[in-house]
């Protein structure tokens, strides 16, 4: 069994873009109101009191959008300055990060995933649901704002739907080779909006390859991250690509992570919603953190059975949260 020691802990369930494979267009979403968010101060509890202590080592920031969290700066310092803290990520849509990314820097920040869809800006405006000015200028600001500051790696996530984005496959590729960026490609999952899902499904992982390969070559890569990306390489490029391929390939045994929803929720499986515990509220009804400690290694030792694999034990195939609200 792989060792689970990182954590995606989502900052806010609020999100300044509405995008496509996050949300249903036109769903009203019910948001956490802040006084049901758990504070700094619990967050900061949990990992010193219950998951630091049970294994915890590797932390990501997420949201919604995280950088819309108030104060998320000095909590980011707060999280990386813990002795224990190995590693610390945050992955942000970088609409507010040209302003941001250097305080974030400072604060102990390193590594920093970007969500890009489309270099067209109109085709971008169209997934995040923008009918508005175009978005697309800030936020490659922000992104190019990231490299300037120094994170590294810098990751740019490309969810792949078909028909909107995935002609654009070759080109995003591409922005591998003279910068020392990585570009991974995720296949479009049954979360958040299943009937885009019905529509249009999915692109295998394997047949994005081949479309790269035969233009480009393809290599596998030396490097390796945290999750479960296929790394692969364009041969001389400075960067390099990952495949994230939940639906084609089952990785559920490389998997190392379990996810805190912004109001507290330990969610073993993103795409299996048994054996949620609701930390916030235990907490906040003074439950003594070592009980909680035993709560979450008595799911650490049952989540290998939680897994999407297994997910027909635990789900019907329908999912109360959207993306934005676990934390993706």
């Amino acid at each position: 069994m792989n060792t689970v020691d990182y954590l995606r802990i989502s900052l806010i369930d609020r999100c300044n873009f509405r995008c496509q494979y996050c949300m249903p267009e036109g769903a009203e979403l019910d948001y956490i109101l802040r006084q049901e968010l758990l504070s700094n101060e619990e967050l900061l509890t949990l990992l010193q009191e219950v998951f630091i202590p049970v294994g915890f080592r590797k932390f990501r920031l997420t949201g919604g959008e995280p950088l819309l969290r108030p104060g998320v700066v000095d909590l980011v310092r707060a999280i990386a300055f813990l002795p224990e803290t190995q590693d610390l990520a945050m992955t942000t849509n970088a609409f507010l990060l040209a302003d941001m990314a250097q305080d974030l820097y400072d604060a102990g920040l390193r590594r920093i995933n970007i969500s890009l869809d489309s270099l067209v800006a109109e085709t971008f405006d169209k997934i995040i649901g923008n009918r508005g000015r175009s978005r697309w200028q800030q936020t490659w600001e922000g992104i190019q704002a990231a490299y300037h500051v120094g994170f590294d790696p810098l990751k740019l996530n490309v969810v792949v739907i078909p028909g909107v984005n995935d002609q654009e496959v070759l080109d995003l590729a591409a922005l591998t080779l003279n910068r020392h960026w990585h570009v991974r490609f995720i296949e479009f999952m049954p979360i958040g909006n299943s009937q885009l899902f019905g529509e249009r499904a999915w692109v295998p992982s394997e047949e994005l390859r081949q479309r790269i390969r035969d233009v480009f070559g393809l290599i596998e890569s030396r490097v390796r991250g945290n999750g479960p990306a296929d790394v692969f390489q364009i041969p001389g490029a400075l960067g390099t690509l990952g495949f994230i391929s939940q639906m084609s390939e089952c990785f559920c045994d490389r998997c190392n992570r379990m996810r805190l929803s912004a109001d507290g929720w330990l969610r073993p499986c993103l795409l299996n919603e048994t054996g949620q515990i609701d930390l916030k509220t235990a907490l906040r009804q003074g439950v003594h953190t070592a009980d909680l400690r035993e709560q979450v290694s008595q799911l650490l030792m049952i989540k290998p059975e939680i897994n999407f694999k297994q997910r027909d034990s635990g789900t019907t195939g329908t999912y109360t949260r959207t993306m934005s609200q676990i934390g993706g």
